[in-house]
């Protein structure tokens, strides 16, 4: 076994529009393993960046407002305070002055509203890029090109190569016997039957199966290993004792 195996399933309904990684291909983190129709999506994205845009523009003609109405009121009431100006013009002004900041305040709401939206299209249009979520080979495609499929369903399994490890149980009596670190022999019948591969114990569950009277262990093979591959059955082999 290998610690990373995956299906790599949808997260939005769509039409699988290409597939570029078929089953044996080796894979990056990240790299585009299919693609689903995006035309709608694009569009939309493109609409909302164009309303984003705009009312960013507009916020920025509502502060330049501001500032002019901002002075006005800062100069108005020099002159109400000095009696050259009667309160009413003072107070004319003043609300002007106030009901732009509320301008203001209300623009930048649509922006942020604007925003939220585009960045939602922005991660529903990322879901139609199926990508590798580690470096790996594809082991199994279940899809075609297309093929409608809903949130959820399994698109392709991606696999680790390595590093490769075996999962095995043992008698509860070797609970003091087994420790991290431990060096063990693997031996896989399916590739060389007379091959020992090297391994060490990376893990031994710390309790013991009550219905079997076993533990768990995970034993790591070290070294380069060409024969071998994840889901192979394998013996292993403990040092023993004197």
């Amino acid at each position: 076994m290998v610690e990373n195996q995956v299906d790599v399933a949808a997260q939005r309904q769509g039409v699988v529009t290409q597939i570029l990684a078929e089953v044996g291909t080796r894979v990056r983190q990240g790299q585009l393993l299919a693609k689903l129709d995006d035309r709608q999506l694009t569009a939309d994205l493109e609409a909302a960046r164009a309303k984003t845009a705009s009312i960013e523009a507009d916020l920025n003609n509502w502060k330049a407002e501001a500032k002019v109405l901002e002075s006005d009121y800062q100069r108005a009431k020099k002159m109400w305070e000095a009696k050259v100006i009667p309160e009413e013009q003072f107070e004319h002004v003043r609300y002007k002055a106030e009901a732009d900041q509320w301008d203001v305040k209300r623009v930048e709401q649509l922006l942020i509203n604007a925003r939220d939206s585009q960045q939602s299209l922005e991660l529903e249009l990322g879901k139609t890029q199926i990508t590798a979520p580690f470096d790996g080979i594809v082991a199994r495609r279940y899809i075609r090109v297309g093929q409608t499929v809903t949130p959820g369903e399994r698109l392709v399994w991606v696999t680790a190569t390595g590093p490769l490890r075996v999962r095995f149980t043992l008698p509860s009596r070797f609970v003091n016997q087994i420790k991290i670190g431990q060096a063990v022999s693997i031996k896989v019948a399916d590739a060389s039957p007379t091959a020992a591969h090297s391994a060490r114990i990376v893990q031994v569950s710390p309790i013991v199966d009550p219905a079997s009277g076993t533990i768990e262990v995970l034993a790591e093979i070290t070294g380069t290993v060409q024969d071998l591959r994840p889901g192979m059955q394998a013996d292993v082999h403990l040092p023993m004792h004197p």
